[in-house]
C-alpha cells in the first residue's frame, strides 16, 4: 500500500541520499549493484532506501534477464497522476547540480561504460541487446596473448591483480607490486583460487620499486599513475627495471575535472593531458612514445590514455618535469 500520510512523504523525501537515488534512476532502470557504485554507499543501504521508496509508491521493480531493476513509479510519468506535481518539483530539483549530483552523473557513465563492455549495446542498430553466445572481452584478450612471447613483466601498482593474474596466464613470470598489504593480500587470494602460481608479490612504492635493475621486459602501469605521489619518479623507476629494448605500458587517466576521486578513490591526480604524459616518458629515458586513446565514451568525463614507451640503452635520462 502507498504511503499516504503527506507528512511521512516530506520527511521521506526529506533525505539527500533518497532524492539522489531517484534522480539516478529518472535517467534510466538500474540495478542494486549500479546504484550501489552511483551512489557510493554500501549495497546494504541502497537496499534500504530502496525499500521504503517503494512502500512509498515512488520506485517500481522488475526482475528481468536474471537481475531486479529499479525504476521511478508509473506515476512519475503520468501527468494525470495525483503525484504529477510532486514529481515536477523532483524534477526541478534534480536539474539542480551541485558535486554531489556531478560525481554522481560521472560515476553513472562509468556504470554505462561497464554495460557497454559487457556487450549489453554492442552491435549495429537492431543487434543490441542480442545475444551472441561467447562474445567476450577476456576471451579477445586471453587470444590476442597467445601471439606474445612468454616475457618476463611488472605489473606496477598492481591493486586487487585482477590484470596480474590475466598476465600471469601468458607471461613466463610476473611481478607484482603494490604499496597496500592488505590489497596485495587479496591479489594473492585471487590468484590462488585461479591457480595462477608464477606471480611474485611485492610490497613497495612506485617511485622506489623493489626490484634489481633491468630484470624485466615488459613494466604495465595500470591505472596506478595517477596514484603516484611523483609519478615522473614512477616512470624513471619503471625504466630502471627494465631489461634494454624492454617497454612500458601506461593505461591512465586523462585529466579530468571530478574532483571527487581524491577523497572516495585516493587519487593524486586528475590524470594527465596527452602532452604531459608524453613529455614524462621521454624525460624518462623511453623513445619510440606512442599514445592514443583507449577508451571514450560520449558524455563520460573519463578518457583512458593508452601509452608505451621502449628502452633504449644509449637514451640520456633528462630532469624530470613537474606532472602538472
Amino acid at each position: 500500500m502507498y504511503m499516504t500520510d503527506d507528512t511521512a512523504l516530506m520527511r521521506l523525501l526529506g533525505d539527500r541520499v533518497r532524492l539522489r537515488l531517484l534522480r539516478a534512476l529518472a535517467t534510466e532502470a538500474l540495478n542494486v549493484s549500479e546504484l550501489t557504485a552511483v551512489l557510493g554507499i554500501a549495497q546494504s543501504g541502497v537496499s534500504r532506501h530502496l525499500g521504503l521508496l517503494r512502500k512509498a509508491g515512488l520506485v517500481a521493480e522488475d526482475k528481468t534477464g536474471g537481475y531486479t531493476w529499479y525504476g521511478l513509479s508509473s506515476d512519475a510519468t503520468d501527468p494525470a497522476a495525483d503525484r504529477a506535481p510532486m514529481w515536477a518539483w523532483l524534477r526541478a530539483v534534480f536539474s539542480r547540480r551541485d558535486a554531489a549530483t556531478r560525481a554522481d552523473d560521472a560515476r553513472l557513465q562509468e556504470v554505462r561504460r561497464l554495460r557497454k563492455e559487457r556487450f549489453a549495446d554492442h552491435g549495429a542498430e537492431g543487434e543490441r541487446g542480442q545475444l551472441v553466445p561467447g562474445r567476450s572481452w577476456a576471451a579477445w584478450s586471453r587470444a590476442l596473448a597467445l601471439l606474445l612471447p612468454p616475457l618476463e613483466v611488472a605489473d606496477l601498482g598492481c591493486g586487487e591483480g585482477y590484470l596480474t593474474v590475466e598476465t600471469a596466464r601468458w607471461a613466463r613470470r610476473v611481478v607484482a607490486v603494490d604499496r597496500s598489504p592488505v590489497v596485495l593480500a587479496h591479489a594473492r587470494a585471487l590468484a590462488d583460487r585461479r591457480k595462477i602460481h608464477n606471480i611474485t608479490w611485492k610490497r613497495g612504492e612506485l617511485e622506489r620499486l623493489p626490484l634489481a635493475d633491468a630484470v624485466v621486459d615488459v613494466a604495465l602501469l595500470s591505472q596506478a599513475l595517477h596514484h603516484a605521489k611523483e609519478p615522473a619518479t614512477a616512470l624513471r623507476e619503471a625504466r630502471r627495471i627494465l631489461r634494454p629494448g624492454g617497454r612500458v605500458l601506461i593505461l591512465d587517466l586523462r585529466e579530468h575535472g571530478e574532483t571527487w576521486v581524491r577523497t572516495r578513490l585516493g587519487d593524486v591526480w586528475p590524470g594527465f593531458t596527452d602532452t604531459q604524459l608524453r613529455e614524462m616518458l621521454v624525460d624518462a629515458g623511453f623513445d619510440d612514445v606512442r599514445l592514443r586513446v583507449g577508451s571514450r565514451n560520449a558524455g563520460d568525463p573519463f578518457v583512458v590514455l593508452v601509452a608505451a614507451g621502449t628502452k633504449t640503452p644509449s637514451r640520456p635520462v633528462a630532469r624530470p618535469r613537474r606532472a602538472a
